[in-house]
């Protein structure tokens, strides 16, 4: 399986100068960058050479670009063909999005289409913001808070030109719309080859990243749920959680509030759920709002199954799987994540609350 990385960010927030990067600097990977145009009317068509569909021009450090105006699909199977044929050479893919696309229907090419499915696999959607006019941007455009919302890692770029406290108060912002998504502030495109892939963010594993800042910050607001609170911390290091909710419950009044239509909602308990009614649940859920649902992932404790439930998706397409086994040591629970736009967070717990076992 090919792995692929979806490269996306708004106009301006430094997906070119990363680009560039990959495609010049010596890091001895063979590299396929596709660079989807998605048809957009865009003033360079009328000046590149009209009889070709895509061009394939070889790097010199062993990368292939690719420009594509057309069906992501297509080109994919064409970039596996060639391989197989032995005609290109490359180990991996990257796809820049435009500036102004909604990730959403690239990451899905890699559920909905077989071809594309056998050959590829979707690795991690990487979003770029730029941290001068992420907030305007966030405000103004839906698309900006879809790109926040599908990542699996942030790099906020230009973070030069904004102060401390503007910086953390972005970073805040980000973590509401999606806590599962590693931050990392990057200058100049400069982020480590290791940090751009391999991140298995599609991957159905038992671990489940969320911001643990995000975490002490809901219970803090949330007094009036009773799940389960405490199974996420690690009791070596209580007390200084404890120390730092406070801080951190502190510091807060100084954010400014953003009604982001994007945010996201973490689902806890310590008792089973009971199999059946999750999957009709859910599955009315994925029904209902799965337009709405960006991703979810969760892992899971089953009423008769001895080990873990991993499950993920975007839009309406879930997958689901058996993780390990859980462990003596193990605080048998149930962990979920959701990241949509005006999802009914209410409905959506009450309603896994009723799967519980009784």
């Amino acid at each position: 399986m090919i792995p692929v990385t979806i490269l996306t960010g708004f106009l301006g927030s430094g997906k070119t100068t990363l680009l560039k990067r990959i495609l010049n600097e010596q890091h001895g990977m063979k590299i396929a960058v596709i660079e989807n145009e998605f048809g957009e009317e865009n003033i360079d068509n009328e000046i590149l050479v009209q009889e070709t569909n895509e061009q394939i021009i070889q790097m010199s450090n062993g990368c292939i670009c690719c420009t594509i105006r057309g069906d992501l699909a297509r080109a994919l199977e064409d970039l596996a063909n060639r391989k197989k044929a032995g005609t290109l050479d490359f180990d991996r893919v990257v796809i820049e999005t435009t500036g102004l696309a909604n990730p959403g229907p690239v990451a899905q090419t890699f559920f909905m289409d077989n071809t594309v499915a056998d050959e590829f696999l979707l690795d991690a959607i990487i979003t770029l913001v730029d941290a001068k006019h992420a907030d305007s941007q966030l405000d103004q455009h839906e698309v900006v808070q879809r790109q926040v919302g599908f990542a699996d890692r942030l790099f906020v770029t230009k973070s030069d030109l904004v102060s401390a406290d503007e910086l953390d108060s972005l970073k805040h912002r980000l973590v509401h719309m999606n806590p599962r998504a590693a931050i990392k502030v990057v200058n100049f495109g400069d982020a480590d080859i290791k940090e751009i892939f391999d991140l298995r963010g599609f991957n159905l594993n038992s671990k489940l990243e969320i911001d643990p800042d995000f975490l002490a910050e809901e219970e803090e607001h949330d007094h009036d749920h009773d799940h389960a609170h405490d199974d996420d911390h690690d009791h070596s290091t209580c007390g200084h959680d404890h120390s730092h909710d406070h801080d951190h419950g502190h510091h807060h009044h100084h954010h400014a509030h953003h009604d982001d239509k994007i945010k996201s909602f973490v689902y806890r308990s310590e008792k089973p759920f009971d199999p059946n009614r999750l999957e009709d649940f859910l599955g009315g859920i994925l029904q209902i709002y799965g337009e709405r649902l960006l991703r979810y992932k969760g892992v899971l404790y089953m009423k008769g199954v001895d080990r873990k439930v991993v499950f993920q998706g975007v839009h309406q397409m879930m997958g689901s799987d058996l993780a390990g086994k859980w462990m003596p040591v193990d605080k048998k629970n149930s962990k979920m994540v959701f990241i949509g736009i005006e999802l009914p967070k209410d409905l959506i717990t009450d309603g896994l609350d009723a799967c519980l076992v009784k």
